[in-house]
């Protein structure tokens, strides 16, 4: 019996990619860049399996390819976004994607990003590189104190429970928060998070915004200019989920006009393409999709991805079934 035929669409470790020979018959992208639609359309009537990323938009009209020789969609992410449902369950193919493994290292990130806009990390690492550095003055590059602040999370899955822990616990923060569904008081408790009636109490009362939601289609520009005119002036807005949760032209107009301190983003929302003003602020820190990028979590994700397919061939129900 021949062993399936397997896509995998970005270059993941090679001891993953090793793993993965062994069990399958794998096509590697060892270019390492984002596929085609074309490409992906081939991949469907060529592919038992497609191991995408997030960087592979496979939208209804690609997703409707036919014939389809595409049994199981494995996405080597949390988040999957990119991928139609909807499409996928018309065409009996099979989404699989990789939670848990990277809920400590996004949440890093989250913390990461709250120091770096908070005490301006990135602009005077830029004062430095730039050799614009007059030496140090009592009201030079003065930012807000992280310790004992209220921090607003917005959605309160997996990762953001673990922002939560590591504020909380390290600097001594309050944790209000906001989810459209109940959350169970045991998830609550350690933290003492206060759960909010809606996102506007929430950014409205903190001093740090984290945004923690799906990048689903109702979530679409969550929050946009008459959101962000909500924040304190001196709040900062934290985004390690998805960056089409934010409308990036109201975001813009709120950091030029001051509406409040900052922002840290490690996502965008037409990403890797990163609007021009963006990169003309101060008062926003940007880091390249780093939440995952760890070693540790990006063997942990390949794992999780081959022991999805590796169920799903020999008749059982994957781990992390989406549909």
């Amino acid at each position: 019996m021949q062993p399936p035929k397997v896509l995998v669409t970005r270059k993941w470790p090679d001891n993953i990619e090793k793993i993965l020979t062994k069990d399958f018959d794998c096509s590697f992208n060892h270019q390492d860049k984002p596929l085609t639609p074309s490409e992906l359309k081939d991949a469907l009537k060529t592919f038992d399996a497609i191991l995408s990323t997030v960087t592979d938009s496979l939208t209804a009209d690609i997703l409707m390819t036919k014939p389809t020789q595409t049994k199981i969609i494995g996405n080597f992410g949390v988040g999957f976004n990119n991928i139609d449902i909807e499409s996928a369950q018309q065409q009996n193919i099979c989404v699989t994607n990789t939670p848990d493994v990277l809920t400590d290292c996004t949440a890093d990130i989250a913390i990461l990003l709250i120091l770096m806009s908070a005490r301006r990390g990135a602009e005077g690492d830029r004062l430095i590189r730039q050799k614009r550095w007059q030496g140090w003055s009592p009201t030079d590059m003065l930012g807000q104190k992280v310790t004992a602040k209220t921090l607003g999370i917005i959605g309160f899955g997996r990762i953001a429970q673990a922002t939560a822990y590591k504020a909380h616990f390290g600097f001594n923060m309050k944790i209000i928060f906001y989810n459209t569904s109940p959350v169970p008081e045991n998830l609550t408790q350690p933290v003492k998070a206060h759960c909010c009636g809606s996102i506007d109490d929430v950014l409205a009362a903190a001093d740090f915004v984290s945004i923690h939601c799906p990048g689903s289609p109702q979530n679409h520009h969550l929050l946009g200019e008459q959101q962000l005119k909500r924040m304190r002036p001196n709040a900062h807005l934290i985004n390690t989920a998805r960056g089409t949760l934010i409308d990036t032209k109201a975001l813009v107009k709120a950091l030029q006009n001051n509406w409040f301190a900052g922002a840290g983003l490690d996502v965008f929302e037409h990403e890797p393409t990163i609007d021009p003003a963006l990169l003309t602020l101060d008062n926003v820190t940007l880091l390249p999709h780093l939440g995952s990028a760890t070693e540790e979590t990006r063997r942990a994700m390949g794992l999780r991805v081959i022991d999805n397919i590796k169920a799903f061939f020999s008749g059982q129900t994957p781990r992390d079934l989406i549909c």
